[in-house]
């Protein structure tokens, strides 16, 4: 179940950002506030995104995956979710629209690999998928993730 990687806290919701690099920032600060990752884990993540090819991380139906190595700052691993009422471009790319972005965090490749599996798990059920997308709170997000 993909809701046991959140602690309290960790699933977000917004009206808007202003923009993916708000989104970023909003989707690492559970993570960020109780050292869970540091901020060069943050600024790595936002490097990757405005490189070319950044927006590999995402991975379709409105959903980004931000993460980095875990040499570049994570202490623990975990994973938070931002979703949005209206989109964003992921590195201002229109043609990249995202209403939910995970920052995802591994310690190590085992522990990445159960994470991805679990949200591999929710991006191929479409009836989850579009209870992720009409989320307009936290309690419906969390219900989604379920």
């Amino acid at each position: 179940m993909l809701t046991s990687y959140f602690r309290p806290g960790d699933m977000l919701h917004a009206t808007r950002v202003t923009g993916w690099r708000e989104a970023v920032d909003t989707a690492a600060a559970p993570l960020l506030a109780d050292g869970r990752i540091t901020p060069d884990y943050v600024e790595a993540i936002k490097t990757t995104i405005a490189a070319p090819g950044g927006t590999y991380i995402d991975l379709g139906g409105g959903v980004a995956l931000a993460h980095s190595r875990p040499e570049n700052g994570v202490n623990a691993t975990c994973l938070s979710v931002l979703h949005v009422d209206e989109p964003f471009a992921l590195a201002d790319d229109e043609a990249h629209p995202i209403t939910t972005m995970f920052c995802l965090a591994a310690e190590d490749s085992n522990a990445h690999i159960d994470l991805m599996q679990a949200l591999a798990g929710l991006l191929t059920d479409p009836a989850r998928l579009a209870a992720l997308n009409a989320a307009t709170d936290v309690e419906a997000l969390a219900a989604a993730l379920a």
